[in-house]
């Protein structure tokens, strides 16, 4: 079977998504779409011009029954015409994708909800559970300093209902990976969460972003992931603009992934890119570490391929996962699957050409890497 035929088939796990845009979108939410950036392209220019929009056009177009390269206008137009919810069903289906695992907590107002992504793909969909939106749920009810560690750890154990899979820390935006991972006393968390509340109290902006508490949100998450057998979710790397780039290299979790190794329970790195080496090396070096390269297989445009050779350097087959990050627009979730497919048969291609890997090797380091390590870990 030519390696190609072998990664079209496989029932994809996309261990990391968002929801999809239930309403048609403008020409400007659109193309903004298209952007990590918090703002508009600079006068003159436009978020269409740029690698993964630029493979969104070539891809994604005939999709929607356009011609490869069209206008952006044209391919806005035609959304439209389409509708929201037929091209969501359409770019899901296209997408081969088997399962999909769904973060909820990143402005789920916009967005579909899990269960809605599942039913538009017809397949399962599982929550993961954000933890600082928990704890930002928390403090906007009004409860004291004293009391904040008890009511997160019960908010957090009251949403891990039947569809919950597993959970996930954004620290790398709120604190950086560059932090003290020591578990923080009571005391400590009592004395950060004061200053949080007042803060909270002064600006009527609730953002957790104080290291004592994140330390508290990622010990208290352990304990429940000991328990359950719940993978948790670190973002690493590439990100809008409140990443700090040279501070979010996944390294930086050592103490901690090292500190926890004797619970056993995963813990999957995100995105990883340009960390995508330390990553797969980290993978290698402890047991219970797993990555992916999803963001990045999107958003490098025509540029995907080097990102997956890269990956597979070094990293156990076991270790390695699928994820498309695709949020909002149905597009990613397309394009993610697309781009994984074929960079990952073009890799094993090669390695069977230069007779470094047999055809059945092949298919099953494919469905390791697409399907089995997800179902694993994830329980699904």
């Amino acid at each position: 079977m030519p390696i190609d035929d072998i990664t079209a088939t496989l029932p994809l796990v996309d261990h990391h998504c968002h929801g999809l845009f239930p309403a048609d979108l403008d020409d400007e939410r659109l193309a903004d779409s298209l952007s990590e950036a918090f703002a508009p392209a600079p006068p003159g220019t436009s978020h269409w011009d740029k690698p993964v929009a630029l493979s969104v056009r070539r891809r994604c177009a005939p999709v929607l029954d356009l011609e490869p390269f069209c206008a952006p206008a044209a391919y806005a137009e035609r959304r439209r015409a389409i509708g929201a919810v037929a091209v969501n069903r359409r770019f899901l289906a296209a997408s081969g994708i088997g399962t999909y695992i769904v973060d909820s907590g990143n402005r789920p107002e916009e967005l579909c909800s899990v269960s809605e992504v599942g039913a538009i793909a017809g397949a399962p969909a599982r929550e993961i559970v954000r933890m600082e939106s928990v704890a930002e749920r928390v403090a906007e009810s009004g409860m004291s300093a004293g009391g904040f560690a008890r009511a997160f750890e019960a908010a957090l154990r009251g949403s891990l209902g039947e569809g919950v899979g597993g959970l996930k820390s954004i620290l790398a935006y709120r604190a950086t990976l560059r932090i003290d991972y020591g578990k923080p006393s009571d005391a400590e968390v009592e004395t950060a969460a004061g200053r949080w509340l007042a803060e909270i109290e002064e600006t009527g902006t609730v953002r957790l972003t104080d290291p004592v508490l994140e330390r508290h949100l990622i010990w208290t998450g352990a304990d429940i992931a000991r328990e359950r057998g719940f993978p948790i979710q670190f973002h690493i790397g590439i990100g809008d603009p409140d990443i700090e780039l040279h501070r979010v290299d996944p390294s930086h979790l050592t103490p901690w992934i090292k500190a926890v190794e004797p619970w056993g329970f995963p813990i999957t790195l995100l995105h990883c890119y340009p960390f995508h080496r330390e990553a797969g090396l980290m993978a290698e070096n402890f047991p219970q570490v797993y990555f992916d390269v999803g963001f990045a297989l999107n958003w490098m445009g025509p540029s995907y391929q080097r990102i997956m050779d890269e990956a597979l350097e070094l990293v156990p087959f076991t270790k390695q996962l699928f994820s498309t990050d695709a949020f909002g627009l149905a597009e990613l979730y397309y394009m993610g699957a697309l781009r994984f497919r074929t960079a990952l048969a073009r890799a094993l291609g090669r390695w069977v050409e230069d007779d470094e890997c047999s055809v059945a090797e092949a298919e099953r380091i494919a469905a390791m890497i697409g399907v089995e390590n997800a179902r694993r870990i994830y329980k699904v």
